[in-house]
């Protein structure tokens, strides 16, 4: 009896081997993002308004698009969630198309961002003589004060680029490539320190002594250790972006009237915000929820991918 019970205790003890032993890190950083519960609260809601935004339009029964005088104007209700707007357009039809536009502007946005400056992050940092231009330019831009210099950008290219692409993908494409292109040195610069450190590490010496390719090295050593970093800043840089693309919106330099955004729509409703006052509250109620969710989903990043954080887990 007392060697079968020990039979069970080792299997036991070599089942619990092997699972430790099968731990992987990315099933460790789950693990750890778990246990912060604002970040676990922050991707349900992210979850919920991504799935609100894009699925949405195709439930929910009414046109964003379709005017009725006889209704404009209204309070919330059963028929209108949200209320109307001041030519009878449902605004919880619009909230949702709206919210498909600026989330694809806040991620499209930030991955131009993010590769831009994990690009220059590598670069800067792994080869000596590029580290003064790059880093030299980024600081230029970081000195760039950036809205008036989007004002001035938009001003002057917004009308050739409707006339190529039309007003609808003209406005995006130009909305997006400005965010993103003036939105990438803090990545830069959290890279190039990374790999400034990593660069001399005995992984990265013994591929170098080796013979192994400077491409191969920054693609298989160099990359996959620098995403902990880029991960944090893809996901703050969503949150700026929308925030950016909210504000040229409402400054009416945004995307055209009848082409929603959560920005727009605050643009269209502050000269009623005495008369219906809601049509305020909603679109600017889902940026600050997006934003905030954003931000929580960023910390919980943060701390997942924490070394020291995940070894006490």
């Amino acid at each position: 009896m007392a060697t079968a019970q020990k039979t069970v205790e080792q299997e036991h003890g070599e089942l619990d081997a092997v699972g430790a032993r099968h731990r992987t890190l990315w099933s460790d950083v789950w693990r750890q993002f778990r246990r912060h519960k604002g970040a676990v609260v922050g991707l349900v809601l992210l979850i919920v308004i991504l799935l609100g935004s894009y699925l949405g339009p195709f439930v929910y029964p009414h046109d964003p698009f379709a005017i009725d005088i006889s209704v404009a104007n209204l309070g919330p209700s059963l028929e209108h969630p949200m209320g109307t707007d001041n030519i009878g357009r449902d605004v919880m039809a619009r909230v949702l198309v709206g919210g498909r536009i600026s989330l694809s502007v806040g991620i499209t946005a930030m991955l131009i961002g993010v590769s831009v400056g994990t690009a220059v992050g590598i670069l800067a940092g792994f080869f000596g003589r590029l580290d003064g231009i790059l880093m030299r330019g980024t600081d230029m831009f970081l000195a760039l004060p950036i809205l008036p210099l989007l004002l001035v950008i938009i001003m002057l290219f917004r009308d050739s680029l409707r006339e190529i692409f039309g007003p609808e993908l003209g406005i995006f494409l130009l909305v997006v490539f400005i965010i993103g292109l003036t939105s990438w040195m803090q990545t830069a610069r959290v890279v190039r320190g990374d790999v400034l450190a990593l660069k001399e590490q005995e992984f990265v010496l013994a591929a170098r002594s080796v013979g192994t390719r400077k491409s191969k090295i920054m693609m298989r050593h160099i990359f996959p250790n620098v995403l902990s970093p880029v991960m944090v800043a893809a996901a703050l840089g969503m949150a700026i972006a929308i925030i950016t693309e909210s504000a040229l919106s409402f400054l009416g330099l945004g995307f055209p009237s009848d082409f929603p955004t959560w920005g727009r729509l605050l643009f269209d409703a502050k000269d009623f915000i005495q008369l219906a006052p809601m049509r305020v509250v909603w679109p600017g109620l889902l940026i600050s929820l997006t934003v905030i969710s954003v931000n929580f989903i960023g910390d919980g990043l943060r701390d997942a991918l924490d070394p020291k954080l995940r070894s006490k887990g």
